[in-house]
């Protein structure tokens, strides 16, 4: 039997990783200067992104993190069910939404709109991966680190089946 792990092929490096994010928070820095956003997270994929990206901002901020379920496997299941809400206060604040990646758009609708249900006075949004190809979305993304084919993807925080997030660089699964 193969490990998972004979059949990975690298789509970014560790330094590429570090390179982007670092230029994401000098952008995130410039535009929120003296606003005290609060980042939030959707766990478990975005946890070494939005550490990374908070270490690389040179601004005040809260953080605070949801947790959702969209997918088995390597598919996702079509339906999102929310297992940890977010403790902070956000009305009348501004809110950038940290994920790993966006792929179908689902998960970033629901939680948007969930978002904006508590009367932020803003949301941006920023995410490591986008998949342009298969996003249904209405809406821009802010805050982009690569856009990438449509590829189940893991490492830097992205799993399968809970296994290789602790992977460095980002990589494919072939």
């Amino acid at each position: 039997m193969r490990n998972i792990t004979d059949n990975l092929e690298l789509l970014y490096s560790a330094s590429e990783i570090r390179k982007r994010i670092k230029t994401l928070g000098a952008l995130i820095s410039k535009k929120y200067d003296k606003k005290d956003p609060i980042f939030i997270g959707v766990l478990n994929g975005s946890f070494i992104f939005m550490a990374d990206l908070l270490r690389s901002i040179s601004i005040e901020c809260e953080m605070d993190f949801i947790k959702v379920r969209s997918y088995s496997g390597q598919k996702s299941s079509g339906t999102i069910q929310l297992l940890k809400d977010i403790s902070a206060d956000v009305k009348d604040r501004d809110i950038i939404l940290v994920e790993d990646i966006i792929d179908t758009g689902l998960t970033i609708k629901f939680l948007r709109n969930r978002l904006f249900g508590s009367s932020p006075k803003s949301i941006a949004i920023a995410t490591l991966l986008f998949k342009p190809s298969v996003a249904e979305i209405d809406f821009d993304i802010d805050y982009i680190g690569f856009e990438i084919p449509q590829e189940y993807v893991v490492g830097y925080g992205l799993d399968y089946e809970q296994k290789l997030r602790h992977l460095d660089g980002l990589y494919c699964i072939k």
